[in-house]
């Protein structure tokens, strides 16, 4: 399979609604920790319906307080769009469980240093997710947001 393929094959398969839904019943029913802590679910509210909403994204980058995420889909996807609207965030990774976090949507430069150390951190993912999320987005760069837990929360690295 050529690299063009296999990039066209993952976007598609990332636009399957169930495929990348079905990890929430995972987390959902307290078995998150077996996707360990290289993933996150955020449960976030809906901005017209106030109604709680999941996704399940990898975790690019994590220090000793704070978790960054990528949008592969940009500013346009739901989630990333009701996060910016109410700033409501959830978050569920490891055996961590509905732990409140605020809400910092990166700028460019800020995304880009991000994106940047998990590039150099991960060159093999990043050669394949790289022209994948150029695929979903309709923007330059992939829109990272990034989760701060409350005071005394601990990040597993």
């Amino acid at each position: 399979m050529t690299e063009n393929a296999m990039t066209d094959f993952a976007a598609r398969m990332l636009r399957v609604r169930w495929l990348v839904r079905a990890p929430i019943a995972l987390y959902r029913a307290g078995l998150g920790w077996m996707l360990g802590s290289r993933f996150v679910m955020i449960e976030h509210q809906g901005r017209s319906t106030g109604e709680a909403r999941f996704v399940v994204v990898e975790v690019i980058d994590r220090d000793r307080n704070a978790i960054r995420v990528a949008s592969g889909f940009g500013t346009h996807a739901q989630w990333y769009r009701n996060l910016q609207a109410n700033g409501v965030a959830y978050l569920s990774t490891g055996r961590a469980r509905r732990v409140k976090a605020g809400v910092n949507l990166l700028d460019e430069a800020e995304s880009r240093a991000v994106l940047a150390r998990y590039a150099a951190a991960h060159p093999d993912a990043w050669a394949t997710l790289e022209p994948v999320m150029g695929e979903l987005s309709e923007e330059s760069y992939p829109s990272v947001v990034e989760f701060v837990p409350p005071e005394g929360w601990r990040s597993r690295a």
